[in-house]
């Protein structure tokens, strides 16, 4: 796939069509100035970076509503990539149309299935409309931008809006408003620098391992960060291939690695677990 690229701007990957939450994403990590590089799956946007097409990748990793984004952690595992940040994203679902289309024309109503069933109370408002599945919330608005359909409207976020000349007809229509999607930004690996001087509570670092299948083996595992005080922010079991119904282990804590506590409690894990790797360090998104 050829990438037109743009001189001395940083080149970053995303999953879906331009005015995705996921570019709003680059935008909160690396400013406007950054090209957004969309890729039609996430297993692509993987596929970039490790082919140096682009110098960095953005990925949702969870949603608050919807939960994890198990694919990505199943990617994150197969592909050496180190995660230099972390944003959340508050998630604003908008009613749009294409220009000169009002509220009262509007029949269908496009989008992503998880936004469209993050808008139900909407809909029980207005029973004249009918949810239709689209595959990409900021696609949605780009058909319609395209075929102008006089009957319809797509749910997706302001800034898609602006991309395709659309207009917003209905903002915040989401059920829940505190709807909020973490994103990390993904590097290939690179020498280690040194961290700038800042708190423990400031950083996360992630981390993946496994622990051989006997009792009390997570226990102890998790034995060395709760001896030395360290808060779990996140863990998360995902299937081990090759070894049904045991499991990898995802965790994220609050500290940095450089930190001679939290460089002893990763010495202690690491005799315990079977495999182990540190994800990334990175200041702690807000």
């Amino acid at each position: 796939m050829a990438v037109r690229r743009a001189v001395g701007r940083l080149r970053v990957a995303f999953q879906g069509e331009r005015g995705a939450f996921s570019q709003i994403a680059i935008h909160q990590l690396l400013g406007r100035p950054a090209e957004a590089v969309p890729c039609p799956t996430f297993e692509a946007v993987f596929r970039m970076l490790s082919r140096r097409q682009v110098e960095a990748a953005v990925i949702p990793i969870e949603n608050t509503l919807h939960g994890s984004v198990h694919e990505n952690y199943d990617l994150l595992l197969r592909y050496n990539f180190t995660i230099a940040a972390e944003t959340n994203v508050h998630v604003v679902h908008n009613l749009i149309a294409a220009p000169g289309v009002g509220f009262r024309r509007i029949r269908r109503v496009f989008s992503h299935p998880v936004a469209l069933n993050q808008c139900l109370d909407f809909f029980a408002r207005h029973p004249r409309l009918e949810k239709v599945p689209y595959y990409d919330t900021a696609g949605s608005v780009k058909m319609i931008a395209e075929q102008r359909p006089a009957d319809a409207a797509a749910i997706a976020s302001d800034l898609a809006a602006g991309v395709y000349g659309c207009h917003v007809l209905k903002r915040s229509i989401e059920d829940d408003r505190r709807n909020f999607t973490r994103f990390f930004l993904l590097r290939r690996p690179a020498r280690r620098a040194a961290l700038p001087p800042a708190g423990r509570d400031s950083y996360k670092t992630s981390l993946v391992f496994t622990t051989r299948n006997v009792p009390g083996a997570l226990f102890r595992a998790l034995s060395a960060f709760a001896l030395r005080d360290l808060n779990l922010m996140k863990i998360e079991s995902r299937p081990l291939r090759g070894k049904p119904f045991e499991y990898l282990f995802y965790l994220d804590f609050l500290g940095r690695i450089d930190s001679p506590n939290e460089a002893r409690a990763l010495a202690h894990l690491a005799e315990l677990a079977d495999f182990l790797r540190v994800l990334g360090c990175y200041p702690r998104g807000r």
